[in-house]
Formats: C-alpha cells, structure tokens, sequence
C-alpha cells in the first residue's frame, strides 16, 4: 500500500490541510492498494484561490498557446498509457484490455481533439454590425465520477482549458489514483501554476465546498440525478453556471423485422461493458412480443458468456444495491433467465451477468438506473407502444434503434426524448455531443458542443 500525499494546487504539490486520509480499495480482492489526503473546505479554498489567481493570464494566452499545452498533455497521456491503464485497473476493477482501449485510449483521443479545436475555432465572429467575443467562463468546479476516471477528467479539463479557463478538480473517492496521474501529466505538460488544481476528498465536503464557493464560475458534474439536484439547486442560489450529466435508462428497440440476433448480442454487450457502470447503457430492451421469447432466449445465452469477462463493481456499496435491485425486480414478477442476486466469487465485487424477462414499464428495475450487469427485457405490441414505453422514464440520455429499414429506425429515433441514439449498432462518437434530456441533465460535453460549455459571449457593435 502506498500513501500518496498532497493536492496539486497552484503548480505544486503541497500538504493537505487536514490528516484524514481515504483508503482506496481494489475492488477485484478488496484489498487497500493507497490512500489519499481527505480534503477539507481549506485545500478546496486554497485551489480556487490559485485558479482565480491564475485566470487572467490563462485566458489572456493565445489559443495557439492553449492548443499547445494541450497537445503536450495528449502526448505524455500517450507515453504513460501503461501505467494509467494499470492504475485504472487496480482502482476500478476493468480488465487490462478494457482499461487500455477504452478507460485510458478514448480520453487520450479526447484531449487530442480539444488541442486541435483550441487552435481552430472562432473565438471572434461577425454578426452584422456586431463583433461577438466568446469567452471562458471563468473558474470551473470539476466533479467527476468514478466508472470512467480519466475520461470524465478530460472530458471537462480539456474543453475548460481550450476555452481559457481555470479549473479545480475534486475526483471520485474510488478513483482518485488516476487523478493524481492526471494532474502529473498536466505538470509535464507545461501548463502554467494554478490553471489546474486537484483536491481529493469526499463529495459531501470537498465536493460540496467546490460547488458553494463564490469564486467558481462554473460547476460540471457527472453522477447520479440526486446529487446533480442538490448542485444544481446550490448553483442556483449563487446564479452561476451548471453542466451536469446525470443518470440513465435507456432503451434499446427492435422494430419488428430488424436483425434479431445481432441487436440481441450488441445489446447484451452494451450493458455488460464496464461491468454495468455506463450511464449511457441499454438496460431496457424493447421487443415486439411476437419475437420476445426467441429475443429473451438470445440474451441468457449472451449474458451467460460474461460471466468470467467482465471485472467487479466498484465497492460494496454497489454490489448491494445491484443485487437489491435484482431481488426487486423478482419480487415484483420479473423472470430470472441468467445470473441473479448470488456472487460469483468468494472476493472482490462482482455481479453475475444478469437479465430479467417479463419486466413491465412501472417495475421499479424498468424506471431507476441499477448501474450494473442487469439487463431487463420488455414487450411490445407495436411502435406507438414501443415509443411510449421507450419514452416512459424520467430519464433521456441515450439510447438505440434497429431496424431492417435505416429510415424506419431513424425516424422513431427522431421521436425519442434523449440525447442521443445508436442506430443498427452505430458506434459511439467521442467527438458527438453527449448529455441527456429530463432529469439526464442539462448542457452537453465532447465535440464543439463541450467546449461551448465553458464559453460565455459578449458583443460590441459598431
């Protein structure tokens, strides 16, 4: 075990205000691999102070600059991905591969795009006798979770910096060792002392001095809809700025005549990856009731092939409450056809692959985010029902459509309340705008869209 000292703040790493320290858990055999400082309001207090301090210089720089620094970030990402990638794995449990690819290949891409955004983009435009700046918006409160670590880091560091803004990062507890690494990167990259700042500690002190203090112009949150609530109703009360992105249920629909098999297994995929802690993942299936069973069938026998592939969940925490909510959804009717409630393994956090049949829309596991490997089936009598069903939740994040006619699937796309939607298997694009509708969110990270975020415009006219 090793104890990792300090907060990034100001370009340096200096002692935490307090003693308390976090442990951090392999959740594959639930030993302590580290511990980090728990930071206090006081660590919270001194890295916005640096990260205002740092404001005007940052934003006054050159996009060239900014676009600069963040390609020396991309490149020294790169040069680590080993190490991040094994850290990924020892703190969140994903296999090697996954973490490689995935966890630390699809951030690493990221940051590689803001770079060339940075150097790209019109920061000035003319509007008729007008001339309409774009400016950062200011100091920015990053709060991220902790099922994708380095991507949601990136996801909000690299558009906040392309825009000229400071920002103050409090990670996950679960996975603050990939943020550490981060903030590594940052320093090697070059970037100037104060523009990022990492504070590590809890969400309800650390996390909650973030999003109170009147020097942060801005709060990004990704995490569940309750804590998003409670941000957002403190962002608020300042009048400052949010972005949040929050929970999913999203479905996947098979219109009648689309390739059974293949929307079967892609979708049984799609809810295992990462063990189930997706956001965005399908975990309603929506079948025409007269291809049901052959779908339900199809889907036990994909599960059943995860069981040795996929990592545990996060902590135990969560494994109590996916398997509650698996001994729910059959207490209120649902048919077990793969995994259940049981564990699979004498340690670490894990959760059998698991699907549900005969799921109707008002069962609790069909309406709130489980956030692991269960996949509930639902019926359908035709498209009208389907779309009332897809529709049917207070969440509109993603979501996915097949179909033997691309058209046909586009338009039920079309008429979907969320944020967006996977057509035959379309692949997810990190260069898309993401973020949900309803109670998914509000604002969008990756693409133009995520740099946005942190812009504000002024015009003068002439």
């Amino acid at each position: 075990m090793k104890a990792h000292d300090g907060m990034y703040i100001d370009g340096a790493w200096r002692p935490a205000a307090g003693r308390d320290v976090i442990e951090v858990v392999n959740p594959s055999d639930e030993q302590v691999i580290g511990t980090v400082p728990a930071g206090t309001a006081e660590d919270v207090d001194a890295a916005v102070r640096a990260a205002r301090a740092a404001l005007p210089g940052w934003s006054a720089t050159a996009p060239a600059e900014r676009a600069a620094r963040l390609g020396a970030l991309r490149d020294v990402l790169a040069a680590r991905e080993e190490e991040i990638a094994e850290t990924v794995t020892a703190e969140l449990g994903s296999p090697l591969a996954f973490s490689r690819t995935v966890h630390v290949g699809m951030p690493i891409a990221v940051a590689g795009f803001y770079a060339e955004l940075a150097a790209t983009y019109a920061f000035e435009e003319k509007a008729g006798n007008s001339t309409v700046f774009h400016e950062p918006v200011g100091v920015v409160g990053a709060i991220t979770p902790w099922n994708y670590p380095l991507h949601q880091i990136v996801a909000k560091a690299a558009p906040a910096l392309a825009a000229g803004c400071t920002v103050v990062l409090k990670p996950a507890e679960d996975t603050p060792l990939t943020a550490r690494l981060f903030a590594g990167a940052i320093d090697e990259a070059g970037f100037p002392a104060g523009v990022f700042n990492l504070v590590t500690g809890a969400g309800p002190v650390a996390g909650q001095a973030l999003a109170e203090h009147p020097d942060v112009d801005l709060v990004s949150f990704t995490g569940s809809t309750a804590v998003g609530r409670r941000i957002g109703a403190i962002a608020g009360g300042a009048v400052k700025k949010v972005a949040l992105e929050l929970g999913g249920k999203s479905a996947n629909v098979i219109l009648p005549g689309a390739d059974l098999a293949r929307a079967v297994n892609v979708g049984v995929a799609n809810v295992m990856s990462n063990s189930g802690q997706t956001c965005s993942a399908w975990t309603r299936m929506l079948v025409h009731r007269d291809r049901y069973e052959g779908a339900v069938e199809l889907a036990a026998t994909a599960a059943a092939k995860y069981g040795e592939r996929i990592g545990p969940v996060v902590n135990a925490e969560q494994r109590a409450r996916v398997r509650g909510y698996i001994e729910q959804g059959v207490a209120e009717g649902a048919r077990l056809v793969a995994g259940g409630p049981e564990s699979p393994r004498e340690r670490g956090y894990f959760v059998s692959p698991t699907v549900l049949a005969d799921v109707t829309p008002g069962m609790t596991v069909a309406q709130e985010e489980i956030f692991g490997p269960v996949l509930t089936i639902l019926r359908y009598d035709d498209e009208e029902d389907a779309l009332r069903i897809a529709n049917g939740t207070v969440y509109g994040l993603a979501g996915a459509v097949w179909a033997a006619d691309e058209a046909e699937a586009v338009a039920f796309a079309r008429r979907m309340d969320t944020g967006q939607v996977d057509i035959n298997g379309g692949r997810f694009n990190p260069l898309a705008p993401f973020g949900g509708y309803k109670q998914s969110g509000v604002g969008r990270e990756l693409g133009t869209h995520g740099l946005t975020e942190y812009l504000q415009t002024k015009s003068l006219q002439f």
